[in-house]
């Protein structure tokens, strides 16, 4: 049985409580100035990260605002890569003006479940990550066809990631967005299911399959209204459950 795990929350969106929420976290994944974000905002998440002792990732996705990057968007895997390597290269100028490093890269919105499925695309982004520094960390969907890309490539570090509050399909993907059930609102029944993914490996999808799912990250989104309170709620089961959190890695 896990005694840790990592907690990871996407951050610098603007949603207005990075602040309350850094603490409660190992690591955060910086929005680079795409679906959400500029410098600013990503110098200040940076420098939270580094206050408390966060690792810090960067979160490309689609340059769509209105749509919070989360519409899935015709791309050819060349444009996608070098979409991921601009945007990591962004985030690591400003890391690196604060004295700080970019830990990992994890996708964001739409171009994460499209990687997830399309091989195509997953191997033109470990391709991009690569080219971002030797030997990546990249969190990736448990299970999918980006892990399995980049694990056969064998040219990062993989992090396979579950999900806190999205409902799975039977086979370990997540429950689309647009679907009655996607996410879980009641915080009992999402930590019921972490503690399952971290403690059994298991993860129980909508149709009441058990599948077989390996949770080394845990992501906690950071743009709902309650994100905080679940994220103090999380920490304190696990806590109960004797699983400390920090990230991979550090």
């Amino acid at each position: 049985m896990p005694t840790s795990i990592d907690l990871n929350c996407d951050l610098g969106e603007g949603a207005g409580h990075d602040g309350e929420l850094m603490p409660l976290i190992s690591s955060a994944n910086i929005a680079c100035g795409a679906h959400a974000g500029d410098r600013n905002s990503m110098r200040a998440a940076v420098r939270l990260a580094l206050k408390h002792g966060v690792a810090i990732g960067a979160h490309p996705g689609f340059a769509d605002r209105e749509n919070f990057g989360r519409r899935e968007m015709a791309i050819a895997p060349a444009a996608a890569g070098e979409m991921v390597f601009m945007q990591v290269r962004a985030l690591q100028a400003v890391a690196l003006e604060v004295g700080a490093v970019v830990h990992h890269v994890k996708l964001h919105g739409a171009l994460y479940n499209m990687a997830s499925r399309d091989s195509k695309l997953a191997e033109a982004i470990v391709q991009a990550a690569c080219a971002t520094e030797k030997n990546p960390m990249l969190y990736v969907l448990a299970g999918s066809e980006l892990e399995r890309v980049a694990r056969a490539q064998g040219k990062v570090m993989v992090v396979p990631e579950v999900f806190a509050d999205r409902t799975y399909k039977r086979d370990g993907s997540l429950t689309p967005r647009g679907r009655n059930g996607a996410v879980i609102a009641e915080a009992d029944a999402a930590v019921a299911q972490v503690l399952s993914m971290v403690r059994q490996g298991v993860v129980l999808a909508g149709d009441g399959t058990r599948v077989p799912i390996r949770a080394e990250t845990v992501c906690l989104h950071g743009d709902t209204p309650h994100a905080v309170w679940f994220a103090q709620v999380v920490r304190t089961k696990l806590a109960a459950a004797g699983i400390a959190v920090r990230s991979p890695g550090v």
